[in-house]
């Protein structure tokens, strides 16, 4: 049932380590369902994809949409999408599509650039940079820009909340002591 702001009723009853979450964790899905997700949860971080694409690389070259769609946690239709998107470039063997390492890798660039609030305009923007044959020295220097950036847009969100947060604690110390003075319990 939704509550005041459109959310489910449960999404107020969450215990208390699911409340630390990141806005961006938090996505519709079909018919008001909401997927939960903990940043904690991606296996591949945009720090550990920049030090290196450091995940276990398989001893295969080449991985179908059900392989790769079951080592990221994510359905095939994600996959489809972000290849509508132009995000991944599998080959084909019919109808089926046959995903490269470089799919792969590109894969967890995504799904760590979302994790983390990118959109996949600037995430594919960051990635397509990949190509320059610069030695990756322009998609350094743009990454690096699109991340302080982004770092920005963060710390100001944090102050946001940061002020709001203070400003109900007032408040609620307040009403707190207005129940107390006039003898009230506060349950």
């Amino acid at each position: 049932m939704p509550g005041r702001h459109g959310e489910p009723k449960f999404l107020r009853d969450l215990p208390l380590r699911l409340r630390k979450l990141d806005v961006c964790t938090l996505r519709p899905r079909a018919a008001g369902i909401f997927r939960v997700t903990e940043l904690d949860q991606s296996e591949h971080r945009v720090s550990d994809l920049v030090g290196g694409f450091a995940a276990a690389t398989p001893e295969r070259d080449i991985f179908t949409i059900r392989d790769l769609a079951r080592e990221f946690g994510v359905s095939a239709r994600t996959l489809r999408f972000y290849e509508e998107k132009g995000l991944l470039d599998p080959a084909r063997r019919g109808e089926q599509r046959l995903y490269t390492r470089r799919d792969r890798a590109r894969l967890a660039y995504v799904l760590a650039g979302k994790a983390v609030g990118f959109s996949l305009e600037d995430v594919r923007e960051m990635l397509d940079l990949y190509d320059l044959g610069d030695g990756g020295v322009t998609q350094l220097k743009v990454a690096l820009a699109k991340f302080g950036e982004r770092i920005e847009r963060l710390e100001r969100q944090k102050g946001d909340i940061d002020r709001v947060v203070a400003e109900l604690t007032r408040a609620s110390d307040l009403m707190k002591a207005k129940l107390a003075a006039r003898g009230r319990a506060i349950d």
